[in-house]
């Protein structure tokens, strides 16, 4: 049975009305990156940067999964399919999605500030005297710059079997997703959807230059009509 890869970054969910956060000045919602999404902006203004997560969690639970996610899904019914991605929404799950590895983390999720193993799920919004059982604060599940990726290790090995690799939404040009590519065995029929695309068609890759819930339908085809 063939194993398809599938790497998602933020444009698969920029099509369900999530918004990427990020503008042409690599600022967030107005605030610099670094002051909400590293440890040291945590420790600088913990509230701000829970509150910079609160909003995007709210607006996480009023949008649903998209036709891409859907045709993920589905997928499944036919081949072994692993999604790894760059995400931190909970999109490909809700479309029924199996098996999927969260690069950066989970914003459905909380963990204690001393302990990246106690994780719980966290739907609402979290603040300042939210804590876990042995009364330690919590803070959003993600990955910030400056931390390690738990589980680029994991999406390592997952690679090195893939048949097929679909990317989806990212530019990868990000590390260590971007190298992520460099696992796949030889010769691994590569599909780059997006837009705008920066590449080209080469031996293994196709680029289809179109948005996520045109473009996943027609990587499906042909992966499906390629023995």
């Amino acid at each position: 049975m063939k194993h398809i890869v599938v790497l998602t970054g933020a444009g698969i969910s920029a099509e369900s009305g999530l918004k990427t956060f990020r503008d042409a000045n690599g600022l967030w919602e107005g605030h610099d990156v670094m002051s909400v999404a590293s440890p040291e902006g945590f420790r600088a203004n913990p509230d701000l940067v829970l509150e910079f997560y609160n909003q995007r969690r709210r607006q996480l639970l009023q949008v649903q999964p998209n036709a891409a996610h859907t045709e993920l899904a589905t997928l499944e019914n036919d081949y072994k399919v692993t999604i790894i991605t760059q995400n931190v929404d909970d999109l490909h799950e809700r479309a029924g999605s199996k098996n999927v590895i969260h690069l950066h983390g989970e914003l459905l999720k909380a963990r204690s500030i001393n302990n990246e193993n106690d994780i719980v799920s966290w739907t609402t919004d979290l603040v300042i005297g939210d804590y876990n059982t042995v009364g330690e604060q919590l803070r959003p599940h993600i990955v910030w710059f400056g931390e390690a990726v738990p589980m680029i290790d994991p999406a390592m090995t997952i690679c090195k079997s893939a048949t097929d690799l679909i990317i989806i939404g990212t530019s990868m040009q990000v590390y260590p997703a971007a190298g992520l590519m460099h696992y796949i065995p030889d010769g691994t029929p590569v599909y780059f959807i997006d837009p705008n695309p920066n590449i080209k068609n080469s031996q293994y890759l196709t680029v289809i230059a179109k948005p996520a819930t045109l473009g996943v339908k027609e990587a499906i085809k042909m992966i499906k009509t390629t023995p």
